[in-house]
């Protein structure tokens, strides 16, 4: 038996406005980013902020929640799986993108 291991957990802040997309089916994916940010010391030894940007998505009941309930600027605890997918883009060129598939969300 194979144990699944691909597991995230974010926590930072709303940072973009949601693209949902709705389909014929009724079903829905919602889109936005995710800040997070880590400290570290410079060379000349003051703190600095870093900030990561994350994509992510959510299907169904966990779109729904986000789409009344996510606001921009809003901290959030994410938790999900990284996925990797190819698209084309408009001008043709073949891309590849990691996001995070949120399972389960949580306001902060």
């Amino acid at each position: 038996m194979t144990t699944i291991r691909n597991h995230i957990t974010l926590i930072g802040s709303i940072a973009s406005d949601k693209r949902i997309t709705q389909f014929e089916n009724g079903s829905k994916v919602v889109r936005f980013d995710v800040t997070t940010d880590s400290e570290y010391r410079s060379n000349s030894g003051k703190i600095k902020t870093a900030t990561e940007w994350h994509k992510v998505f959510a299907w169904g009941n966990i779109a729904g929640f986000i789409e009344k309930f996510g606001e921009k600027g809003k901290k959030v605890a994410i938790h999900g799986r990284l996925i990797t997918r190819s698209y084309f883009s408009p001008d043709g060129i073949k891309r590849t993108i990691t996001e995070v598939e949120i399972r389960h969300i949580l306001g902060l």
